[in-house]
C-alpha cells in the first residue's frame, strides 16, 4: 500500500497517553458520562483532530463553499392540498430551518404560518422536528421537537390560525396521530431503556393522558399511524422479525385496541384498509411475504389475493377506493418497483401493471398522496446521477408531468455523471451487487480513487440517492461505490436473513469483495480505495478492517456501532433488548461466540491498519459516544495504523449529527476534505 501524502501533521503528545488508566486498559471508564474527565479527554481529542486537519482547512472551505455554490439555498417544499387548506415549507438562503405555511385553497395570497422552526431554533444549538401533525378539521397543529439529540421529544400543540404554541408533554416519542374526532391525539411513550413500550390517548381539552396500550416484551416496540383510507387508527407492536397489530374506529377514539391476529414467532404483517376490507401483508408460510384479504368483520381470517413470488419481496401497500399502490423489490436487479392492482367494486382485479422507472437503478416511492379517491399518484425519483423529484403520474392517461425537481448548479452537472452497477463474487460464490458512480469522461478511461460505501443490517436498502455533497469529491476524480452486502434488503427479505445473527459475517465478507471486484474491473486504484459506514455500517467497516487492514487506505467510521458484545451485554441500554434477534442474544453460548468473533472493538490486534477517522455524538442514545471514543483509544495505544487516527465528538448532537443544515454540510466538508487527503487528492483538490 502507497504510503500517504504528508498533508495532515499530528506532532502532539495524543490525550489517549494523557487520560490512560492502568487500572482499566479497555478505557471502560469513557462509559460513565458524569466523570468530568470524559468529556475532558472529549474536547481533547477534538483539539488534536482539529489541529491534525489544520492544514486541510483551505480544502474543507473550498467545498464547503463549492456545495453551497452548487444548490439552491432558498428551498420551497412541493405544495400538498388537503380538503381545506394547501400546506408546504418554505426554508430561507441563510436559514438553518424551514418555515411550515399554508393558504386556502381558493386563496393563495392569504398565506398562515404554520411552524417557523427557524426562530424556535434560536434559543438552543440543536433542534429536531419529529412529527408535524394537523387535526382532521385543520383547525389544530401538533407537533413533536427534539433539543438535545437524545431522541426524547417534547409535544406542542397550538390552535390555527393564530393560537400559541403550547408545551403539553416531555419525554415522548415522535410520532403523532390524530383520530377523526378532532380532539384526540395519540403518541407513544418510552420505558426505561428509550424503548417505545406504550401508547397513550391524550384529548385537547382535558390535557390529561390515558395509557391505552403496553407492551411487556422488551423485544417488541410499538408504534400507531392511521389507514389511508381514515376509517382505522392502527397501533402496532412488532420485534425484528415478528408483529401484531391492534385497531381502534378513528370515529370512535376511546374504543379498546382490538387485536387482529395474535403473533406467532417469526411471523411479520402490517396492514391496510379499503371500505369493506383489510388488505394484509405478511410472511407467514411466505418468506417474500404475500398479500392477503379480509373482511373487515373478521380481520383475522385472511384468504389470499396476490401469491407470494420467489423472485420479488412485497415490501408495502397504500390503498386507494379505484384499488392498490405495491412496492415490490426484484431480487435479481435488486430494484424497487411500484405496482398498480385496480379493483372493481366485486372485488376483481381489472388493472394490474408497473410504473415506469426514470432510471435503472433508481429509487422510486409514492409520495404525498392525501387525497384516498385520486387517480393523480405523486411520486418521488431519484437515482445517483437523477436529483430527487417529483412526478404527478395520471392513472386515466398514463402520463406524467414533473412538478418539481431538485436544481443543481456549477461546473459538473447531473447530465455529466454515469452510473454503472457490477457484480462481485463473495467468499460462498454469492453475487453482490455493487454501485458506482463518477464522471463520465474518467468511469472505465484507468482505475479511479474509490470511495466504498456499505450498511448492511437491519434489511436496510440502499437504493440509489443523489448527493450534492458528493459533487465536490466526483469533480475531484473520485469515484462513489456502494456495496448492497447481504443484511440489508436490497435483494429483498432472503438478502436479509442471509446477512443477520449467525450468517452476519456474510456481510463483511461481501464487503470486502465488492472492494476487490471494484479492482479487478479495473474501475477503482488498488492502493486508494477508502471505506465508509456510519452506525451499524460502522460495524461493518470496522469488522471489515479486522479482516483485511490492509484492503484500505483509510477509513471514515461515523457513530460507529463497534463495541458490539458488551453493549448487547448490558440490556439496561437503550434498543439492546430489541437487538436481539438481529445481532443474537450474548446470554446464549453460540450467539455470545459469534458476537465476539466479530465485534470490532473485541477483534483489534496488532496490525496495520489504515488511517481512521472516528465521529461520534454527546447526546446520541443508539449508540453511545463512547464506542467511537474507546475504538480511537485502543488503536492509538496499538500504535500499528499506517496513518493517523483521529476522533471528532459533536457535544452538542445526538445520532444524525447537526441539526442546522448549515453545520452538518461544514462536517461533511470537514470528512471529505480527509477522504480526498487519503486517496491523494488532497494537494491538487484546491
Amino acid at each position: 500500500m502507497k504510503a500517504q501524502p504528508p498533508i495532515i501533521s499530528s506532532n502532539h503528545e495524543s490525550p489517549v497517553a494523557r487520560f490512560a488508566r492502568a487500572d482499566d486498559p479497555d478505557w471502560h471508564w469513557l462509559e460513565n458520562r458524569d466523570d468530568p474527565e470524559v468529556r475532558r479527554f472529549l474536547e481533547a481529542a477534538n483539539v488534536e483532530s482539529d489541529q491534525a486537519l489544520r492544514p486541510l482547512e483551505p480544502l474543507m472551505e473550498a467545498l464547503y463553499q463549492g456545495h453551497l455554490a452548487r444548490r439552491e439555498l432558498a428551498v420551497e417544499g412541493l405544495r400538498t392540498p388537503l380538503e381545506r387548506y394547501t400546506y408546504w415549507s418554505e426554508t430561507a438562503a441563510d436559514a438553518d430551518y424551514p418555515i411550515w405555511w399554508r393558504h386556502p385553497n381558493q386563496s393563495p395570497d392569504q398565506r398562515e404560518c404554520l411552524l417557523d422552526l427557524e426562530q424556535r431554533s434560536s434559543e438552543h444549538h440543536y433542534l429536531e422536528l419529529g412529527d408535524l401533525a394537523i387535526s382532521p378539521d385543520e383547525g389544530w397543529l401538533a407537533w413533536t421537537e427534539d433539543r438535545r439529540g437524545d431522541e426524547y421529544f417534547e409535544l406542542y400543540l397550538r390552535r390555527l390560525p393564530e393560537g400559541e404554541p403550547q408545551r403539553i408533554m416531555t419525554d415522548i416519542g415522535p410520532d403523532l396521530t390524530w383520530a377523526e374526532d378532532n380532539r384526540t391525539l395519540f403518541f407513544t411513550r418510552y420505558d426505561a431503556t428509550q424503548r417505545p413500550s406504550s401508547v397513550w390517548r391524550l384529548t385537547r381539552d382535558d390535557r390529561d393522558p390515558v395509557c391505552i396500550f403496553e407492551e411487556a416484551d422488551p423485544e417488541f416496540w410499538v408504534g400507531l399511524g392511521k389507514t389511508r383510507s381514515k376509517a382505522w387508527l392502527v397501533l402496532e407492536t412488532a420485534s425484528k422479525d415478528t408483529s401484531e397489530c391492534h385497531l381502534i374506529p378513528a370515529r370512535s377514539p376511546a374504543t379498546s385496541p382490538r387485536c387482529i391476529r395474535p403473533r406467532e414467532s417469526g411471523v411479520e404483517y402490517s396492514i391496510e384498509h379499503r371500505p369493506g376490507y383489510f388488505y394484509v401483508i405478511h410472511n407467514r408460510a411466505a418468506p417474500h411475504f404475500q398479500l392477503d384479504i379480509a373482511d373487515e368483520d373478521t380481520p383475522g381470517h385472511w384468504q389470499p389475493l396476490i401469491d407470494h413470488r420467489h423472485d420479488h419481496t412485497l415490501e408495502g401497500i397504500d390503498a386507494f377506493d379505484w384499488g392498490l399502490v405495491l412496492t415490490e423489490r426484484d431480487h435479481e436487479q435488486a430494484q424497487v418497483l411500484l405496482r398498480v392492482i385496480e379493483i372493481d367494486d366485486q372485488h376483481g382485479i381489472h388493472g394490474d401493471r408497473y410504473l415506469p422507472l426514470a432510471d435503472t437503478p433508481c429509487s422510486l416511492m409514492l409520495g404525498d398522496t392525501p387525497d384516498f379517491s385520486s387517480r393523480r399518484l405523486r411520486l418521488r425519483e431519484e437515482s445517483f446521477t437523477l436529483p430527487v423529484r417529483w412526478v404527478e403520474h395520471d392513472l386515466n392517461s398514463d402520463t406524467r408531468k414533473v412538478l418539481k425537481r431538485m436544481p443543481i448548479h456549477g461546473d459538473l452537472l447531473p447530465e455529466a455523471l454515469v452510473c454503472q452497477r457490477i457484480w462481485a463474487t463473495s467468499h460462498d460464490g454469492e453475487r453482490i451487487p455493487v454501485s458506482v458512480v463518477a464522471r463520465a469522461d474518467l468511469l472505465g478511461k484507468h482505475p479511479l480513487p474509490t470511495l466504498l460505501y456499505g450498511y448492511g443490517a437491519y434489511g436496510e436498502v440502499l437504493d440509489p440517492w443523489f448527493s450534492v455533497a458528493r459533487l465536490e469529491l466526483l469533480k475531484r476524480g473520485i469515484a462513489f461505490a456502494v456495496a448492497h452486502v447481504r443484511g440489508g434488503g436490497d435483494r429483498g427479505e432472503p438478502w436479509y436473513l442471509a446477512g443477520k445473527l449467525e450468517h452476519k459475517e456474510n456481510s463483511f465478507r461481501d464487503f470486502l469483495s465488492a472492494r476487490d471486484a471494484l479492482v479487478d474491473t479495473g474501475l477503482a486504484d488498488d492502493q486508494r480505495i477508502a471505506a465508509y459506514g456510519a452506525s451499524a455500517g460502522g460495524l461493518l467497516v470496522g469488522a471489515s478492517l479486522n479482516l483485511d487492514p490492509q484492503a484500505f487506505c483509510a477509513a471514515i467510521l461515523d457513530v460507529p456501532f463497534v463495541d458490539v458484545l458488551r453493549t448487547m451485554e448490558n440490556p439496561d441500554l437503550p434498543l439492546t433488548t430489541a437487538e436481539y434477534t438481529e445481532w443474537g442474544n450474548p446470554d446464549e453460548p453460540a450467539a455470545r461466540r459469534r458476537i465476539r468473533d466479530y465485534s470490532p472493538l473485541d477483534n483489534l490486534a496488532a496490525r496495520p491498519y489504515p488511517s481512521v477517522f472516528l465521529q461520534g455524538s454527546w447526546h446520541d442514545s443508539r449508540v453511545p459516544y463512547w464506542e467511537p471514543a474507546k475504538l480511537y483509544a485502543r488503536l492509538t495505544e496499538l500504535g500499528t495504523a499506517r496513518g493517523p487516527v483521529l476522533l471528532h465528538t459533536d457535544m452538542a448532537a445526538g445520532h444524525g449529527g447537526a441539526s442546522g443544515r448549515f453545520k452538518a454540510w461544514r462536517d461533511v466538508a470537514r470528512q471529505d476534505a480527509f477522504v480526498l487527503w487519503a486517496l491523494g487528492k488532497a494537494e491538487q483538490a484546491l
